[in-house]
């Protein structure tokens, strides 16, 4: 007996040295996320910055990664260039080892941070799309479909409606004229050239909600063979109602990804105001993931409904795909290290490692390389049919190796 007992007493000394030693050597790891709540893109902020804080709840729900708990600092910075400045230097104040940037204009005023600072920013389906060369720009990553790679999947899906050949066809590309909206004009540029189709380009200027007269221009004087839009907040409501009013079938017309959400086609005066309207995605639209289910769960298990902004599946899904992308980095870079004890560049190094990361079909197969920081460039086309998105086409990767050598040329 005696021996038993100090037997159990050493083996009680060793597992609670175990668990102080676990507890001890935890750490709080800090993420940074910037969020448009209330500014000119609140339609997306609403519903992807929540999904974002419930795929982290998810996980730290679960013990954290490897034991460190995650903390997310959200700052509303109203898609304003001076918020999101004033942001960063809270996140890096904070300890973020990871920031996720919110709009074209803001992400290339903070890229210079980034690099300077050596903390990873995201920026994904927009900012600047030469940024998916890492070799130019390590601290940034696009992290899916930029605007070039948008642009080339847009192409591709108007060729394939027209019949597998775009040559001598009229196509119009309807943007917002900020910095953003004309990102993918380069390699729209090169596209013409390339297939030989007549591009013209229309400006919407801010607020990006009067277009009758670019609408009427396409469709009755330039009478466009297929349309590429891209533009955000209330614009995509308003340009599908618009091309409707013309009488423009809305199946020749392909939106870019911020023109591709739920809230868009309630904005436009429902579904069957939309039928027929295409919209570009780079994370699966829909609820039937798992990711999705072990989220409801969790809610469930609190005695809580599931959050009513996973209706809106198309921009609730893209933040499960940008949390899910940090917290994969941050889980390699905390294994690499053997502890929680990380930086920026750890993290940096642990996107550099992420390889055919799918979560369960949510997202298309992610690569990162030193070459490219979105992962692969993948977009998917959902079109409305119904009451629904449906695919309209499969995962594209459009005119890849011309991505690839603008990448190269950094133009």
């Amino acid at each position: 007996m005696k021996h038993l007992t100090t037997g159990l007493f050493m083996a009680g000394l060793t597992l609670s040295a175990t668990m102080m030693a676990t507890t001890v050597g935890a750490k709080e790891i800090v993420v940074g996320m910037a969020c448009d709540r209330t500014g000119p893109t609140q339609t997306v902020g609403v519903f992807l910055c929540p999904a974002y804080h419930d795929y982290v709840k998810l996980i730290n729900s679960r013990g954290g990664i490897m034991g460190n708990k995650v903390r997310v600092v959200e700052i509303d910075t109203e898609y304003k260039v001076p918020q999101s400045v004033e942001a960063y230097q809270r996140f890096k104040k904070e300890g973020a080892v990871v920031v996720a940037l919110w709009g074209t204009p803001m992400t290339q005023a903070i890229t210079p941070n980034l690099n300077a600072d050596h903390i990873p920013g995201t920026s994904p389906g927009f900012g600047t799309a030469a940024a998916a060369n890492g070799e130019k720009y390590p601290y940034l990553f696009p992290m899916a479909a930029s605007y070039w790679s948008q642009a080339g999947a847009a192409v591709t899906f108007a060729k394939s409606e027209l019949g597998g050949t775009i040559k001598g066809k009229k196509i119009a590309y309807l943007f917002y004229d900020n910095p953003a909206g004309r990102e993918p004009i380069p390699i729209l540029d090169k596209l013409a050239v390339l297939e030989g189709f007549e591009l013209k380009k229309f400006a919407i200027p801010p607020p990006g909600v009067e277009m009758k007269i670019q609408v009427q221009d396409i469709t009755r004087r330039y009478r466009a063979d297929f349309v590429i839009s891209h533009l955000f907040g209330k614009g995509p409501a308003v340009h599908i109602k618009e091309f409707k009013r013309m009488g423009y079938s809305l199946k020749k017309l392909v939106s870019l990804v911020w023109g591709a959400g739920e809230s868009d086609i309630n904005g436009a005066g429902g579904w069957a105001k939309a039928q027929g309207y295409n919209a570009l995605n780079f994370a699966g639209v829909g609820s039937n993931y798992k990711v999705l289910d072990e989220i409801k769960a969790l809610y469930k298990k609190e005695g809580k409904d599931a959050p009513k902004q996973m209706a809106s599946t198309v921009y609730y899904n893209r933040g499960i795909l940008a949390a899910a992308v940090h917290l994969k980095a941050i889980e390699l870079a905390v294994k690499a290290k053997g502890s929680g004890d990380i930086t920026g560049t750890d993290v940096q190094k642990g996107f550099l490692a992420i390889k055919d990361f799918k979560l369960g079909g949510i997202l298309p197969p992610l690569n990162f390389t030193n070459l490219d920081h979105e992962g692969g460039g993948w977009a998917r086309v959902f079109r409305v049919e119904g009451d629904n998105f449906v695919p309209a086409s499969d995962w594209i990767r459009g005119y890849r190796d011309v991505v690839i050598q603008m990448l190269k040329e950094d133009h």
